[in-house]
């Protein structure tokens, strides 16, 4: 069958398998989820069921080496042409895994939406020599090779979801909020959608609203910043704050805390993204130089990151937020919902007319979220149909998402 005819094949189908692939900001591996897409007779998604998941964590070594990768001080464009190739090795075992998981064959999955490893993300426009002179450029780059994953799995991949929305002068980021427009939109609550992954991002879902209101952007540091001042802190021994047990025996240095709080970025109005570029391993080690001098022990500066990245959220919510938009929930995803000290302190500070809950709540484990947005994204792609959001990405107009590689 040729590639036009497998379009119409798909897009005459009601039911599609197809498998979605996030490997997030935070670094930690590889979420992969099978999921289940009905559409009407018009082609719109009418249901979207989460069928199996798998998780496949990177090891130490190509940890490191993606770090690397994501500085400008140690990247090297060797071992960046390696790793693009290199990662979709991964992404192609996953697959097999969750396959095999949930003993389904190459044969009945649709296809594969791959989001990618994400190196570096430019915020804004950046200069650039243009063919008659100086230029404004936007750009974004997600690593992992379509081809190789199509050729390991013998599945059609759908990746690079981002340059299109970066093409029509979009920030190519947030793209997740048309998912969850799709999956957690009600007629009678208002919610946000607060992603805590390696970067901390939220939707906006007025009660009733239409895609066009939907509101969404990136408040800030999410697990990046407490992941690796709890790598130095254990010299290694963690990766991460399990359940928030260290942040919990520490105590909140407000003075610090202040400080990092007049970061610019925080007042800086939506729409608006960040990544590892500004709150990376420098971020982390400025931290730590700040708390050294104001004496706090370990436990006090993961308390301080966890504080960070609540108070961030919550300051987010305040100022662009709460002034234009009843909410009555926040449904919490990703890795930082199974923080519950970073939980408490997002519902202290807001209060008990918010009730802050999780997606593990709907059905939805907690690291499958991500994963399952893809799923949708790659979907809307094969039926020729946009899934950026202009009114989140600012983009001039919506269009498809991605490229496909039969």
């Amino acid at each position: 069958m040729d590639q036009p005819a497998k379009l119409l094949d798909y897009r005459s189908k009601k039911e599609h398998l197809l498998i979605g692939l996030m490997s997030g900001t935070s670094l930690d591996g590889i979420d992969a989820a099978l999921v289940a897409v009905r559409t009407n007779d018009e082609g719109e998604i009418e249901d979207v069921a989460l069928r199996e998941f798998y998780y496949m964590p990177y090891s130490d070594e190509l940890r490191e080496w993606v770090m690397s990768l994501c500085s400008v001080e140690t990247a090297r464009v060797d071992q960046l042409t390696a790793v693009h190739y290199g990662l979709s090795e991964w992404y192609a075992y996953a697959v097999k895994q969750l396959m095999d998981q949930a003993k389904v064959t190459a044969n009945e999955v649709d296809a594969v939406c791959m989001h990618g490893q994400t190196i570096w993300h430019i915020a804004g426009r950046t200069p650039f020599p243009g063919p008659t002179g100086m230029m404004q450029v936007r750009a974004s780059l997600q690593i992992g090779e379509l081809s190789t994953l199509a050729e390991r799995t013998g599945i059609p991949v759908v990746g690079n979801f981002r340059a299109r929305d970066l093409a029509a002068d979009g920030e190519g980021a947030p793209l997740v909020p048309y998912a969850d427009y799709v999956l957690f939109r009600d007629p009678n609550k208002g919610r946000l959608l607060q992603n805590i992954g390696g970067i901390a991002n939220v939707t906006v879902l007025p009660a009733g609203a239409s895609i066009e209101e939907v509101v969404a952007f990136d408040t800030g540091p999410g697990n990046m910043i407490m992941d690796q001042i709890v790598q130095i802190v254990t010299e290694g021994r963690l990766r991460y704050d399990e359940g928030g047990k260290l942040a919990e025996a520490g105590t909140v240095s407000e003075e610090l805390l202040g400080r990092l709080m007049k970061d610019p970025y925080y007042q800086m109005k939506p729409p608006k993204s960040t990544g590892r570029e500004v709150y990376g391993r420098a971020f982390a080690q400025e931290l730590l130089a700040e708390g050294g001098k104001l004496g706090l022990g370990g436990h006090d500066l993961i308390a301080t990151a966890t504080a960070l990245t609540a108070t961030s959220i919550t300051q987010a919510y305040l100022q662009f937020v709460l002034p234009t938009t009843k909410v009555e929930e926040v449904i919490v995803s990703g890795g930082g919902a199974h923080n519950q000290t970073l939980l408490r302190m997002l519902q202290s500070q807001l209060g008990a007319g918010i009730h802050i809950t999780t997606t593990q709540q709907f059905g939805m484990p907690d690291d499958a979220k991500e994963a399952v947005a893809f799923a949708i994204l790659g979907h809307e792609t094969l039926m020729g149909r946009p899934s950026n959001v202009p009114s989140v990405t600012g983009a001039k107009r919506a269009v498809p998402l991605g490229n496909i590689c039969f």
